[in-house]
């Protein structure tokens, strides 16, 4: 399959993913009182409403990216994994009441026990390498202008 191809597919998934955060935030934002940590729990309501609009226009923006079919991949998969893992390591976060160890000022002090604390360092801290190799990605397939249109 052509690059070309593999890009629009790919920003098409983006795009829907983003919508699908989108409903993701809107009912979990009815949940935000019953976590063990509700301040945690409005912080992944946030950040799945922000997530949702950096993969919508991420998602418009990838079918112009000037990438091979395999870096388009890379970016996609690690772009995908990176955001989801941030969103769960909050969720995770949220649910157990902990996390001060990692996201001190997001947890304030919600503390869970070491294995908890351990899971949740382990899940966000994986999404940092992904994340910057994603738009490491992503800008160089930016380097190019697009084509002129004539009008």
């Amino acid at each position: 399959m052509r690059a070309s191809n593999i890009l629009s597919r790919q920003g098409h998934r983006l795009v829907q993913l983003g919508v699908a955060l989108f409903l993701f935030t809107s009912f979990q934002g009815f949940v935000v009182p019953y976590f063990a940590a509700p301040h945690l729990g409005r912080s992944v309501h946030t950040l799945s409403g922000f997530s949702g609009v950096l993969l919508l226009a991420l998602g418009l923006v990838w079918p112009r990216l000037d990438l091979s079919a395999t870096a388009a991949r890379v970016a996609f998969w690690l772009l995908i994994y990176s955001d989801l893992v941030t969103i769960i390591s909050f969720l995770m976060a949220a649910v157990w009441g902990a996390g001060n160890a990692t996201m001190p000022l997001a947890a304030g002090a919600a503390h869970g026990s070491d294995f908890q604390e351990m899971a949740i360092a382990i899940v966000a801290y994986s999404a940092a390498p992904t994340g910057i190799a994603s738009f490491a990605l992503i800008l160089w397939g930016l380097r190019a202008l697009p084509p002129a249109t004539s009008h």
